[in-house]
Parts: structure tokens; sequence; C-alpha cells
């Protein structure tokens, strides 16, 4: 019964699309699909679940989150290390996060760099680390007295700008855009991360009477442009700025950003989609995404589409479609789906349990459309469990490998060369030669079959890990349970660069090449 009505509603929406020319691909089980989940620290969203919990307590909380995900096949976690000035890992840049420790300035207890253990957690459950930062947001509120004196607020009051109950950074300040700058310069030199992600706060969300008071900056720095041109020009400049260092340092780090799902209005701009949104990415934030991409800044974009499929004024299948008619091929394409609304909004077809399932039916129709992010973690933690089984038993069935961003692709030609697989009574234990071509190894990949003519690396069915290497004496070694060769004879094995190309498979007979420990 799930599964006819979710292919009923998908059936409906493929022929529509595919009646306007749009629809370009239904894949039930891709191989290759981006799965991501946004963990929100700000205000203990997601993690940890309290400020007060004990460093033990925080670390049970955060790999909980990642194994929960591992069982539902997601490949890659989003995770918030700066949300308000501050830092979930050491830095002298900015304190420590009151979200982390209950007060701002103090470190953990017994300390440790925080940042550098989760993505260590994640790599080794196959996850790709996205480490998110919101650059322009200082405080939550106005309480200043529950800020660190090392807080930018202290150290730079010239910095900042009240609005709506908070303070931010002013974008329009160059010493402020290098210093946001080098913020995320030391994130990227000091830590393993597999991308840099920003999301959809640039300018602050308008407020009905309330004006951005930045007219002193604007006189000084406008150049006769628009105050509306000059703000997006800020903002593209830094995004810009951000994108150069990042590949200058390491240039297999993505840059990625999630803006707000509508971009304009076409009421505003023909160019614009289909929806009647209250604010806008272009109009209302100074963010202008299409420049960003036109530019080739940014590796990949994640609009958040938080509607349903049918809603009335910022409908998800318009939107998905005006994206993927307005995203050049120089930019990967994911999309942001809203679980936090399932049974918890007044769009009653949130209460519907398969609204998240169908749009991932229809993300797929769609050919340049690579996956999905979702936020975010705890709405799947214990919570509409309804959903997560229908996820568990058709859209997320196998494991995915997210593919290369487009401008990372390259062919690989070198396969994994074995120096020895040998067998106990638990597990397989494999060395394989470090490749000779100058690249760096973030993963192999294990896939099984019944026997090695049956072998079909494009089947995300025969997928059974994917695991972090590290190198040993110019090789590395992994372990695979016995379990998991249960009717199966057959081994092949990839590894998976840094820029999450997959190489060719190396296929082996375990009847014919395996030794008995």
């Amino acid at each position: 019964m799930i599964l006819k009505k979710s292919l009923l509603f998908l059936t409906i929406y493929l022929l529509f699309f595919a009646v306007i020319g749009h629809a370009q691909k239904r894949e039930m089980h891709p191989k290759n699909e981006f799965r991501a989940v946004w963990i929100a620290t700000v205000v203990n969203i997601d993690w940890p679940k309290s400020s007060t919990d004990s460093v033990e307590k925080q670390k049970t909380d955060y790999i909980e989150i990642l194994d929960t995900y591992q069982k539902l096949n997601y490949n890659a976690v989003i995770v918030q290390i700066r949300s308000v000035g501050d830092a979930l890992y050491p830095t002298i840049l900015a304190p420590w996060s009151r979200y982390l420790t209950g007060r701002e300035g103090k470190a953990p207890s017994p300390n440790y760099d925080v940042l550098e253990w989760m993505i260590s957690e994640a790599h080794a459950r196959g996850f790709e680390f996205h480490a998110w930062l919101n650059p322009y947001r200082a405080t939550f509120d106005l309480k200043t007295e529950a800020l660190s004196l090392n807080h930018d607020y202290y150290k730079h009051p010239e910095w900042m700008i009240e609005y709506g109950g908070k303070y931010y950074y002013n974008p329009a300040l160059p010493e402020v855009q290098q210093h946001l700058t080098s913020i995320v310069e030391e994130v990227v030199i000091k830590y393993d991360i597999d991308a840099i992600h920003f999301d959809d706060y640039f300018y602050p969300y308008k407020i009905k009477g309330i004006e951005f008071n930045d007219a002193v900056s604007y006189q000084k720095f406008g150049k006769g442009l628009s105050i509306a041109d000059w703000r997006r020009s800020n903002v593209s400049t830094f995004v810009r700025n951000i994108s150069l260092d990042i590949k200058k340092l390491k240039p297999w780090v993505q840059f990625g950003i999630s803006p707000f799902g509508v971009w304009r209005n076409k009421s505003v701009d023909p160019k614009g989609s289909d929806t009647s949104s209250g604010q806008t990415n272009y109009d209302d934030l100074y963010a202008d995404p299409l420049d960003w991409m036109k530019n080739n800044w940014i590796d990949y974009i994640v609009p958040q589409l938080y509607w349903s499929i049918d809603h009335k004024t910022a409908s998800y299948a318009k939107l998905i479609k005006w994206w993927s008619e307005n995203v050049p091929s120089n930019t990967a394409l994911y999309v942001g789906n809203s679980t936090y609304k399932i049974k918890a909004d007044s769009d009653k077809h949130w209460n519907n349990k398969y609204e998240i399932p169908n749009q991932i039916d229809l993300t797929r129709s769609y050919d340049n459309v690579q996956g999905n992010g979702f936020f975010s973690a705890k709405w799947f933690i214990n919570k509409n469990q309804e959903v997560v089984k229908v996820l568990k038993d058709y859209e997320y069935k196998y494991p995915a490998l997210p593919l290369p961003v487009p401008n990372f692709k390259k062919a690989i030609t070198e396969s994994l060369l074995i120096n020895s697989i040998t067998k106990d009574t638990t597990n397989y234990y494999i060395s394989f030669q470090k490749p000779k071509q100058l690249t760096k190894v973030r993963y192999i990949v294990v896939y099984g079959a019944k026997d090695v003519s049956k072998i079909n690396t494009n089947d995300a069915s025969q997928i059974l890990d994917k695991i972090a290497v590290t190198e040993e004496n110019g090789a590395f070694n992994i372990e695979v349970p016995d379990y998991k060769m249960i009717g199966k004879t057959a081994f092949a094995f990839t590894f998976v660069d840094y820029y999450a190309n997959e190489s060719p498979e190396t296929i082996i007979d375990l009847q014919v090449e395996t030794q008995t420990k």
C-alpha cells in the first residue's frame, strides 16, 4: 500500500512534468546521490541537547545522530560550528560557544577539540563533513552581559549593527570581511573537512518598519550604487573572497551555500519563479545566488525549499523546476527539505507521511538535481518513525555515494592493487597498495555479490561498506565483517578520493584468493 500510494503520486507528477518537457529521469535506487542532514547547534536545536550536559553525554548524543542517519543511508552531515560570533573549536578568533559549555568563552571540561572529534566520528561512518558557519549573525539576542569579553561585540563594537533584537556584523566594512575570511581560513587549514557551508543568513530578514542602519557605511563606500545593489555587492565580494581562499588553501574542499528558496518572484522579475514569497534572496537578503554561480564562486547550492509540493504561494514542485532550469552546469544542485514541518505546520500537507518521500521522488525526476539535505537532525531521532520507515523501505533502502561536484570531476584510471586478503572466524582483512597516482584517498568502497559474474558497482544494493582509510607503511588496511558476505563469494573494491571521484573496481573471487588465518 505504501509503495502504491507513493508511486501513484509520483506518476501523476512525472506525467505533468513530461508534458511540459522538464522531467528527465527517475531512478528508484540511485547509486550516486547526496543525502545530507543539518545538525544545528544554535540554541541547542539538535546538538548538544543541553548546554549543561557532560562531555560524555554530548558525545553519546552526537554519535546517536550519526548512527541514526548512517542506518538511514545518509552520506553527509552539515554541522553548525559557528552560529553567533562563537565557535565549537579552540580559536583565538572567537569564544567557545555557550551552547556547548553553558557559558560563552568556557572551554569543555575535560578540554578537547570538539570539531576534530566530530569530523573523525563522521568520517569513520562514511559521511562527508560540511562545516557550517553563520558569518554575519553576531548574537542571538541583546543580552550582551552573557557574552564573553573575547566576543567581537566587545572587541570591535564599531563592527556591530543592532537589528530586530540581535547584533549583526556590518557586511560593508572591509575589516569585517577580512576577519570573517580569516575565521574560514583557519577552519580550512586546521581541520580535515570536506566543505565550508553557509546557510541563508546574509543581510537579515526584513522586519516591517525597521531599517538596517548601515547609512554611514553606504555614504562612505557606496560608490554611486543604489543601496540595494551596494548591499548585494558586499555579499558577492565576501562570497568571492571565501571561494578564492578555500581553493588556494585546499582545492578539494567544497564551498556550498543553502540560500532561501526563492530568488525573486515572477511578479517583480520575469526571470523569477511563479511564487508569491513575502521575502526573497535578491530583494530582501541582498544575496544573488545566480551571480555566485555565474562566476563559479560556489561548488554546490542547496536552496531551502521548505514548502509542500502543492503549497499555494511557494510550491515545492514549481520551485524545484525553477532551480533546475536556473542552476548552471558548473554548480551541483541539491534541494533543502523541511523535516521540521512534519505534523507541525499550518499547511496540512505536512500531516501526510508521504510528503517528504514524494519530495525525494520528485527531486529524482530532474537530471541535474543530485540529492537532498534535510533540516534538521532531531526530527528523525526517535520521532516521525512512520516517515523514517517509508524512507528506509523505499527511497533510501540502499546506500549511495555523493557525486563529485562539477569542478572536481576527473577520471581515475588506477584501481586498487591488493597485497593480501585473509579471513578468520569473524572478519575479512584486506591490505591494499597505496595508489601511485598523486591522489588523496578518503574512502574504500566495498561491494559484494553472489559470484564474480554478478558484480556490478553501479548497483547500489551491492554496496556493503564505505570505509575511511589512513595510510600505514605505504598501504591501506581494512576489515569487513564476515556476516556482510553471507551468500556472497565475490568482493569488488574501489577508492574514493578527496574530490569524491571513484576509481575503477578491483574484483576478487573469495574462494580463490582468500587465505585463512
